[in-house]
């Protein structure tokens, strides 16, 4: 017994007729006719007699016919769903992403997904870099900052998405303020504010102030860009942020590039699981794919 059996005999159950049932199904008539035979050979018993122009069913096959109709219930929920999945009708979208793209990119992005599958449900957590890989088993899609991590599992997509900029903030009172770009040297001596071990900011900083030879003294480590932000509004040391968090300041704080080249690092997109990514995780980046032209930097 097959469950294409099964379904064939459902159709020629309710149709009453073999030649009839042959034609809704699109099949020939002696296939549906082996099809009948093959599975009455399984069962043991007759299923039905040659009656008029067509068949009716034994008690046998009536019983038969029950679970073969509900056989054929299943199957067409089934491809219900598939089609809902694939029209985007319904799903699931777990996206995780660090601290800037969580905070500058997705958000616009979140609200045209949603506005052009409502249906899908949408989740978004938000963490450093290194929280963002640990969590890489349960996601769709995660957003990342500065250098892919080595060990990702082998069926992981990674995709370049954006450059941005990581500038030196100081208090608009400060003596560095109105320079416009500084160089690692001139921050050497000040207190620096960093973020917490774990963010890309930080390793880009501290991998910038290793290569020129400097060893800066950390005065105060913070989680999260706006605690970064606060604490240089507070006067406790100089900060690194992503220039898209400086947009829409108040003047409270200043941006410094970095000289003598800006500090840029590439957001990526990585998708677990690639070769077999869910729609709504294809769609999505699709969309993220579509903007990257519009980079993130200035201030």
């Amino acid at each position: 017994m097959t469950p294409d059996q099964l379904l064939t005999f459902a159709t020629v159950a309710d149709a009453g007729n073999i030649s009839r049932a042959a034609q809704q199904l699109h099949l020939s008539q002696p296939a549906v006719s082996g099809q009948l035979r093959a599975l009455q050979e399984w069962f043991g018993e007759p299923l039905y007699r040659r009656s008029g122009h067509g068949i009716a069913l034994t008690e046998a096959g009536e019983r038969l016919a029950e679970q073969a109709r509900q056989l054929r219930q299943v199957y067409r929920q089934a491809q219900a769903v598939r089609e809902s999945w694939r029209g985007l009708e319904t799903g699931v979208l777990r996206l995780g992403a660090s601290t800037t793209p969580a905070s500058y990119l997705l958000p616009a992005l979140v609200a045209d997904f949603r506005q052009a599958f409502p249906a899908v449900s949408l989740h978004l957590s938000d963490g450093n870099t290194r929280e963002i890989v640990e969590r890489l088993p349960a996601l769709d899609l995660a957003f990342i900052e500065g250098d892919v991590p080595a060990g990702l599992p082998a069926d992981t997509a990674v995709h370049a998405w954006r450059q941005d900029e990581v500038v030196a903030i100081v208090r608009a009172d400060h003596a560095l303020a109105g320079k416009g770009a500084v160089t690692l040297r001139d921050l050497a001596l000040s207190a620096l504010v960093m973020r917490e071990p774990g963010s890309g900011v930080r390793r880009l900083v501290e991998r910038a102030f290793a290569d020129a030879g400097l060893a800066p003294s950390i005065g105060l480590e913070l989680a999260g860009v706006e605690g970064v932000k606060q604490a240089v509004r507070a006067g406790l040391g100089v900060g690194f942020v992503s220039a898209m968090s400086m947009r829409h300041e108040d003047g409270a704080l200043a941006a410094l590039r970095l000289l003598p080249r800006p500090l840029t690092r590439t957001l990526s997109i990585l998708v677990p699981h690639a070769d077999a990514a869910a729609r709504a995780a294809q769609r999505f980046l699709a969309m993220c794919q579509a903007v990257r032209t519009g980079q993130g930097g200035g201030f």
